[in-house]
């Protein structure tokens, strides 16, 4: 057939198209596709934009707060309470632990291809990140020796709270819902609940003076890790988390291991119980540090601190079940006002996001 039709191009190039309607005609099924080779598979349609849904970044970082963040961190005022009541371990010695535990991040970093102390135009904001972030830790563990390890926590999670809502309306004017709100209120309330009726009966004398310095002390804490996490919003870069954990172990031991020589007297566990309080201080504490980092940078800085407030509520169960300190029953009720609020402040962010807002 091709050899006819390049005849007929040879001679009468006219006739060629004549010779092809009329095989076309005596083929009525020479158009038709080829069904002997594979067809392509076909794809199902997507499902519409409106129909895929998933959690928000703000649901993801308050789970993580809630569960990696404050459980882990409830188990670390009454173990330092118990390795002070042991062994005496003084608080800065307690911090050069849990520093310890920091400096092998050095390694992932290293790893990477990083610098360790970050980039040189942020270099600033993350030792201040870590200085912050050090003396709180300083001042918690300075208060929990000194008053009960629940009422501690306590005053320390609400004056973070307060401070971090406080920080985020004037630094960054970002606006919280309704729920938000009350949530943020009954969370604090529960905390007023908790810790007032042991402000009002403070001793006087020298039992006393030390009493309501813990308490200035656990506030003093919650005011630097409300600054500590503003600072950390800040900070913009691909390896920053494993970066500011580097620094503040860096600067922790820094500054610590000197001051312990200086203003407290190093003590060297030496029963089991001792050890193992300190290295479940300091792993449980790396986990709440990276937890707590990785939630604020998806939620408001004043919601992952409400919802640290669990750690209030571990903390008094241990400090009831474990430490055998007596819990009263306002301590009771507030811990239910905070499990409530804590409640509001999740079922609030437990919405599905459209796809297309997410992305956004």
């Amino acid at each position: 057939m091709a050899e006819a039709l390049k005849g007929i191009r040879q001679l009468d190039p006219g006739a060629e198209e004549e010779v092809q309607e009329e095989l076309d005609a005596g083929y009525p099924y020479s158009n038709l596709p080829d069904f002997t080779q594979p067809s392509p598979p076909s794809t199902p349609a997507s499902l519409p934009s409106n129909h895929r849904c998933g959690p928000s970044d703000a649901t993801k970082g308050l789970f993580v707060a809630l569960l990696g963040g404050g459980l882990s961190a409830g188990f670390v005022g009454p173990f330092s309470r118990m390795a002070y009541q042991t062994s005496h371990l003084p608080s800065l010695e307690l911090l050069i632990f849990r520093c310890l535990f920091h400096l092998p991040i050095a390694l992932l970093l290293k790893f990477r291809g990083d610098p360790l102390l970050g980039p040189p135009d942020v270099r600033v904001r993350a030792f201040l990140h870590a200085m912050l972030n050090v003396l709180s830790i300083g001042c918690a563990y300075s208060a929990v020796q000194v008053v009960p390890a629940g009422n501690a926590v306590t005053v320390r999670k609400g004056s973070s709270t307060v401070c971090s809502a406080l920080l985020a309306l004037c630094l960054e004017s970002q606006g919280l819902s309704g729920y938000a709100w009350c949530g943020l209120f009954g969370s604090t309330l529960g905390l007023i609940i908790i810790v007032g009726p042991g402000l009002g009966t403070l001793q006087e004398g020298t039992t006393g003076l030390y009493t309501a310095l813990g308490y200035v002390l656990a506030f003093l804490g919650g005011l630097a890790l409300s600054l500590g996490l503003q600072v950390y919003r800040s900070l913009h870069f691909p390896s920053c988390l494993p970066t500011v954990a580097f620094l503040f172990g860096l600067v922790g031991l820094t500054v610590s291991l000197p001051g312990l020589f200086v203003l407290q007297t190093p003590v060297l566990p030496q029963d089991p119980l001792s050890w193992s309080c300190v290295m479940a201080v300091g792993f449980l504490a790396l986990v709440s540090f990276v937890c707590v980092s990785y939630a604020v940078t998806k939620a408001h800085p004043a919601l992952v601190c409400a919802v640290l407030h669990s750690e209030v509520v571990v903390a008094l169960m241990l400090q009831y079940y474990v430490l055998y300190e007596a819990v009263a029953p306002s301590d009771i009720m507030g811990a239910g006002v905070v499990l409530g609020s804590i409640a509001i402040i999740t079922a609030q962010n437990l919405s599905c996001e459209k796809e297309g807002q997410m992305e956004e």
